[in-house]
């Protein structure tokens, strides 16, 4: 568990643009449509690198669409092709009728049938926070067709972690962003429960800068803003009922790469928790950085990512 300390000198919010002016210009996407279980899901990938597997990314926040993961991941498109889309019910995803039966097994669910419809023998997945737990979720179910797995900051195996969240977040703010903390402070957690999608996306976009370790970054990078009947019901039935991976996670066998920003206010308890409850697994801690370490420590974040990828 090796811990990875920020080299001395610039400020994160230097040592992020730093990074950012050094990458090669935004690599072209190519948009298309996939039906997958019923659905029109929109997809979006890269251009093909010859012998080279692919790598599916997963983005978080049950609200948002690809964009919260693009072009943020672009460092790793000069190695693999990138494939990126837009959960059910998300961006310019369709969504089934009933969205307040959706659950997060919906969206695992169909990951392994959007790299059928692809017509991919196998991919890498990459999760980043609750989409960590889709990842995990879809290679349990593919394990097969899902060679290696990258999870960055992701969500615990169970949802003890969802209890402390709101009150760590506050404690955060409250040390580096005071009037951050006092909207936060506005909303009450407990309505959550609730699959109302004006609130959810209220209290997401209240939240987003406890994400950050450093708050020059917070404000830097503004929080994005969406809105989605099935993403709010998804989260208020994680959150209402709970959740425990722990019985089809513990039979994962595919090899994984956890990556967790030492500050997130998401704890790095619970990335050694689901590294070690994952079969083979491997856990690097990210220091100085909070829930967004493509951000926050890209320097470390992506050599660690494109090591790992490229093992056979």
């Amino acid at each position: 568990m090796p811990l990875h300390p920020p080299p001395p000198g610039p400020t994160p919010r230097e040592r992020f643009l730093a990074f950012r002016q050094s990458l090669a210009p935004i690599p072209r996407l190519e948009r298309r449509t996939v039906r997958v279980r019923g659905l029109d899901l929109a997809v979006w990938t890269t251009p093909p690198v010859p012998g080279a597997v692919p790598l599916c990314a997963v983005n978080g926040g049950l609200l948002f669409d690809h964009r919260a993961l693009w072009p943020t991941l672009r460092p790793l498109a000069r190695e693999r092709q990138i494939i990126l889309y837009d959960q059910r019910g998300r961006g310019q995803s369709g969504a089934l009728p009933g969205a307040r039966a959706a659950r997060m097994e919906h969206d695992a669910g169909d990951l392994p049938a959007l790299r059928d419809a692809l017509h991919l023998a196998h991919w890498d997945l990459f999760g980043h926070s609750w989409g960590g737990g889709i990842a995990m979720l879809a290679a349990a179910q593919d394990p097969v067709g899902v060679r290696r797995l990258v999870l960055a900051d992701p969500v615990g195996v169970t949802g003890d972690w969802l209890a402390g969240l709101h009150a760590a977040a506050l404690a955060h703010l409250a040390a580096s962003d005071p009037a951050a903390a006092e909207r936060l402070a506005a909303h009450d957690p407990a309505l959550l429960a609730t699959p109302d999608p004006a609130l959810h996306a209220a209290y997401a976009h209240a939240f987003y800068p406890a994400w950050f370790a450093d708050p020059t970054l917070a404000a830097l990078l503004p929080a994005p803003r969406a809105s989605s009947p099935t993403g709010a019901a998804v989260a208020a039935r994680l959150r209402r009922d709970g959740y425990d991976w722990r019985e089809p996670l513990g039979a994962l066998r595919v090899p994984s790469l956890v990556i967790h920003g030492e500050r997130d206010v998401l704890s790095a308890d619970e990335a050694r928790r689901t590294a070690t409850h994952l079969p083979d697994a491997r856990l690097h801690l990210l220091a100085d950085a909070g829930h967004m370490p493509f951000w926050e420590a890209p320097d470390r974040f992506f050599p660690l990512v494109a090591t790992f990828l490229s093992e056979d």
